[in-house]
């Protein structure tokens, strides 16, 4: 399920991205409103993050730690994150998500929570771009 997933986002595939989440997905993400709350407001959410990143999309993750049971599953990695232009220079950043899962339908896993985060400085209050793990 998160191979397809990660594809469907490379791919900007607006509606296989869109599958592989439930209809009640609560999400808080690194750009935007405090909380996406439901299917169509994040997938409107993964529509303009797609428009805005042109070139080939980067959303590479490190191996991921998952820990599931037969109904419920965390999955959490650090994500690099960002695009590729056509002169093959990169934009991205490094970001901090973690996925909450349950299994639909039998055996159907469908991502019912999601949050992403980049660290910010609390001193000066600027987001750090810069880190590397």
């Amino acid at each position: 399920m998160l191979e397809t997933w990660l594809g469907a986002i490379r791919a900007g595939d607006l509606d296989a991205i869109g599958r592989h989440y439930a209809a009640d997905v609560s999400a808080y993400d690194a750009v935007g409103p405090l909380r996406f709350q439901g299917r169509p407001a994040y997938a409107e959410h993964w529509r303009r993050c797609l428009e805005f990143c042109e070139g080939e999309t980067i959303y590479e993750p490190q191996p991921p730690a998952v820990f599931a049971d037969s109904q419920l599953a965390v999955v959490h990695f650090l994500l690099r994150c960002g695009k590729r232009k056509a002169d093959g220079s990169e934009e991205s950043s490094w970001m901090r998500t973690t996925l909450g899962l349950r299994r639909e339908a039998g055996s159907h896993w469908l991502i019912f929570h999601e949050h992403s985060s980049i660290p910010f400085d609390m001193e000066s209050g600027q987001t750090q771009f810069g880190l590397t793990p």
